[in-house]
């Protein structure tokens, strides 16, 4: 129970139930139903809400027309009534969790210049940061890379990582897994979940389900053991750990029947590719996605993990899976408890949470796959949802080759035949034009087009899943056998999502074959899925530049947006552990897999990848070495880091003491000059447009994560501050200096302003000047004349990970306002926790329509009055010759406490002031 009172219960719910020699006391859903009528067919994700409701009953965030609304969607499928939701606890991760305890720092810094106790800032909800996305692939492809990158890593985030042992101490219900350990929704998933949380209060134990938000948009990856969770931007989690509801409509419920079984020699990642591309056709934006049907019944957690972690990509809020029998078997295979296995079975069953084989509920609408329908997949270029089948690869490169390099048909070296070329002949094929030669470690080599220059076995999506890592040990076991080698120009890595991987890889004896490839152990983090893949090698970035080529990173994670891989590579293909291996042997994605040999062996036959693929029966027998122990003896001591880490001196001191010379946390600016009442929303008048941009434009493009060159306002900053470009480390490492990342905000590499013509990168024209110039100075000319700002674009703006500082850098450039066509979940509700309003054009209108060029001047009238969700305002838009065009607009604050929010300047201002007025 995360408020400290006792639910009104209205419905005399409070039951109890016996489990693992305990006695439980809970809100009965069945109980409620005697009154409310049937609810056993709401889907089960509705019913974690239903009991949340019940539980938190409190007559005012909670009261009995929330209750029956929830009853009501049965009827209608679907609802238009604001809940409160109160999740269990928060997880974070490090490049969201340091500006997240910035805030709480900067927050009781607020508290104590208002003369009252700072310690009133302090979580109420047990809150996990897992330091995980701040390691990077500096070294890779032999024994010493996992010392050294670990290394690296805690010299370039000393000051990072004191602050984070600060809040350790500083604060109550705060735990920080060191890092080294593994990526959040991993070491969620095989440790800190619980499927049934429980809590001492009032002398009673109360039980309940294990809900959460993250602070990372794959928190979703913990719906695959039946636990309701979804990511939030941070500022929204922060809110949540202090007590604040998470707001939310009732979502529809789209049901994804599965049956059938897949296919030998198909994995899950080919199943979760396929899901993602048919949800995303589907259109499932806002929604929750439930999975049901028989093909669940052998469906492991792993690969409903593995499912559940791809919901940001097909665009669902969650991805929600059950409890049933496999839940039990993973939480037994993990270790945890027998007592809290015996509680989850226990009260699953009591409150009609346990999925029983033919029970279908009501959804708000269905879709189906049979499983035995899935084929080998990749995804890619750029978007996840773009799924291409094995066999498709070589014609889908070639099809883009088109229109960088020009035609590979025009080359005279090209060698093709019906059946498939020889060894020799699909490497002559790659040839083209503006191949580069390549010298590396004194061997001649080529870069050709279609190179694949990163092969990265990546990201918890799939290292969570012993099946596929243990298929990549067999397919890299039969390539040492049969000879071949990794290209010279693959920088190759393993960064699994937890210790366990390198124990049972170790267990079956196939961790010295992926180090012959090349992937040794990198780390435990998140690397290459994030954009740490680090320096590519200096002959390798030379022949890239040198033929501007259309290289290739293969990896197993869940993102492959531009620009976040690494900046110089242009196509980024997601794809299942052993392919990653398979196309790190092939050295090209210009291949048909299916058909085309990867290399030759000893004897100089060809090797094709069904010599190499493992049998399932293979792949079963190494995944029965995967054993209790393991995770035990991993988990036993989570939570205490390395020597390094244990010697970190922290200030022992409840606020704190902010250091002008510090470059990586910086006091914000969010709470100066906060006073008891919000200042007077006012109307946007003259406003110009900052950026005018088009689709699927994400919060990658909006604030970037990766690495940035000493010439971009960013490196400037750090440069004048005496930070030499060596040790700039990453823009997600910088997220504690509001001074770095509001220079790198809309600073991605392959973001494209229409502003500019063919122009790629973090730029526009500042009007009054007509010069061109980067965003932030930019927008700085603006704030000195005092001059309101728009953010202009088209559909799916904010699509990606769930990065507050996409939120945070554009209110802190001066935009008052984003209109776009729609918006995805997350980012929405970020800007206006930054009190940055989100607008939409109607239907059938847009930039295009608009004419609009970026030279115009917008206002926007109806933010004066009272902020009402839904509301319609109308922008008028004057161009360049003084003739103007108006059309509607819709507010996208879409509830009620948003709109409280919004009036506050942000949803951290409301808590401030809240908490001030209480104290």
């Amino acid at each position: 129970m995360s408020n400290e009172n006792l639910s009104k219960d209205s419905l005399n719910t409070l039951s109890s139930l016996e489990a693992g020699g305990r006695t439980y006391h809970y809100y009965s859903l069945p109980t409620a139903a005697k009154t409310l009528g049937d609810i056993n067919r709401l889907p089960f994700s509705l019913k974690v809400l239903l009991e949340n409701l019940l539980r938190n009953e409190d007559g005012t965030t909670v009261d009995r027309s929330h209750i029956d609304a929830m009853v009501q969607w049965l009827k209608d499928r679907g609802s238009d009534t604001e809940i409160q939701f109160r999740p269990a606890r928060v997880l974070m991760q490090d490049f969201t969790g340091v500006p997240g305890v910035v805030d709480l720092a900067a927050m009781r810094e607020a508290v104590k210049k208002a003369g009252k106790d700072p310690a009133l800032i302090n979580p109420l909800s047990p809150v996990d940061l897992v330091i995980d996305h701040s390691v990077m692939v500096d070294k890779f492809g032999d024994a010493s890379s996992f010392k050294d990158n670990v290394a690296i890593e805690m010299e370039r985030n000393q000051e990072r990582y004191e602050f984070l042992r600060w809040g350790q101490q500083a604060f109550d219900n705060f735990r920080v897994v060191p890092p080294g350990t593994g990526i959040c929704h991993q070491v969620n998933l095989e440790y800190l979940g619980k499927t049934v949380w429980s809590k001492d209060q009032d002398g009673k134990t109360f039980a309940y389900p294990d809900t959460l938000v993250g602070t990372d948009s794959h928190t979703t990856m913990i719906n695959g053991l039946g636990i309701l969770g979804w990511g939030v931007g941070g500022i929204e989690a922060e809110a949540a750990m202090l007590g604040q509801p998470v707001s939310m409509l009732i979502p529809e419920v789209v049901g994804f029947k599965v049956s059938g079984k897949l296919r030998e020699g198909i994995t899950a990642t080919d199943l979760v590719l396929t899901v993602t591309e048919m949800l995303r056709k589907k259109g499932v934006v806002g929604k929750f996605v439930e999975f049901y049907g028989d093909g669940l019944k052998d469906m492991p957690v792993a690969d409903r993990a593995t499912i559940a972690n791809m919901a940001p990509e097909y665009g669902a809020t969650c991805g929600f899976f059950p409890v049933d029998d496999q839940t039990l078997t993973y939480l037994h295979l993990t270790g945890r408890d027998d007592d809290q296995i015996a509680l989850v079975e226990a009260y699953a069953k009591a409150q009609g949470l346990w999925r029983e084989a033919g029970h279908e509920p009501v959804y708000t609408d269905t879709l189906e796959l049979d499983m035995g329908e899935v084929e080998a997949s990749l995804a890619g270029p750029k978007r996840p949802q773009d799924r291409v089948a094995l066999k498709n690869m070589k014609s889908s490169f070639e099809l883009l080759m088109e229109t960088s390099e020009g035609s590979a048909e025009s080359n005279e070296s090209k060698l093709e035949s019906e059946g498939g070329q020889t060894a020799v002949g699909v490497e002559d094929s790659y040839r083209h034009a503006s191949s580069q030669p390549l010298e590396l470690d004194g061997e001649q080599s080529r870069l050709d087009p279609g190179a694949v220059v990163i092969a990265a076995i990546t990201s918890c999506t799939n290292t969570s899943n012993p099946s596929v890592m243990m298929a990549a040990g067999l397919i890299a076991r039969k390539a040492v056998e049969k000879g071949l080698k990794t290209k010279p120009w693959v920088k190759t890595s393993l960064a699994p999502g937890s210790k366990v991987v390198t124990d049972y890889l170790k267990v079956a004896e196939l961790d010295d074959d992926l180090d012959k490839l090349g992937f040794n152990l990198v780390g435990y983090g998140c690397t290459t899925c994030i954009g740490n893949s680090g320096p590519l090698p200096d002959p390798v970035e030379k022949a890239i530049t040198d033929g501007n080529l259309t290289v290739a990173s293969v990896l197993s994670g869940n993102r492959n947006f531009e620009g976040r891989v690494h900046p110089q590579v242009k196509t980024n293909w997601l794809a299942s552990p052993p392919l990653v291996v398979a196309y790190a042997l092939a050295g090209n994605v210009r291949l048909d897999l299916s058909q085309d040999p990867l290399g030759t062996d000893n004897d100089g036959n060809p090797v094709y990848l069904k010599d190499l693929w493992p049998s399932q029966q293979e792949i079963a027998e190494a995944v029965e070495k995967v054993k209790t122990g393991m995770f035990r003896k991993e988990y036993a001591e989570v939570f205490d880091g390395d020597a390094i880490w244990k010697a970190i001196k922290v200030p022992e001191s409840k606020v704190y003491e902010w250091s002008d010379k510090s470059t990586y946390i910086q006091h914000p600016p969010f709470f100066e000059g906060l006073g008891e009442q919000p200042d007077a929303i006012e109307d946007i008048k003259d406003a110009n447009i900052l950026a005018l941009l088009g689709d699927s434009v994400t919060t990658d493009h909006i604030s970037p994560a990766g690495s940035f060159k000493p010439d971009t306002p960013a490196g400037k900053y750090l440069q004048e501050h005496g930070v030499a470009p060596k040790d700039f480390n990453s823009y997600g490492s910088r997220r504690g200096n509001h001074e770095v990342m509001m220079r790198g905000t809309f600073a991605n590499v392959r973001i494209r302003n229409e502003m500019l013509d063919g122009v790629e990168g973090g730029f526009t024209r500042h009007v009054p000047s007509g010069e061109e110039m980067p965003i932030y100075d930019a927008a700085m000319k603006y704030q000195e004349t005092d001059t309101p700002l728009v953010v202009i674009a088209g559909k799916e703006y904010g699509t990606g990970s769930s990065r507050d500082w996409a939120a945070k850098g554009t209110r802190l450039l001066g935009v008052k306002a984003v209109v776009a066509e729609s918006y995805e979940r997350i980012h929405r509700s970020n800007l206006i926790g930054m009190g940055v309003m989100p607008l939409q054009f109607p239907e059938g209108t847009d930039r295009k329509s608009l004419k609009l060029t970026g030279e115009e001047t917008i206002s926007i009238e109806g933010l004066s009055g009272d902020i009402k969700p839904g509301q319609t305002l109308t922008m008028t838009v004057t161009y360049t010759d003084g003739s103007t065009a108006s059309c509607d607009l819709k507010s996208r604050i879409d509830t009620a406490n948003e709109a409280v929010y919004f009036k506050h300047g942000g949803i951290l201002h409301y808590v401030v002031r809240e908490m001030l007025k209480s104290a």
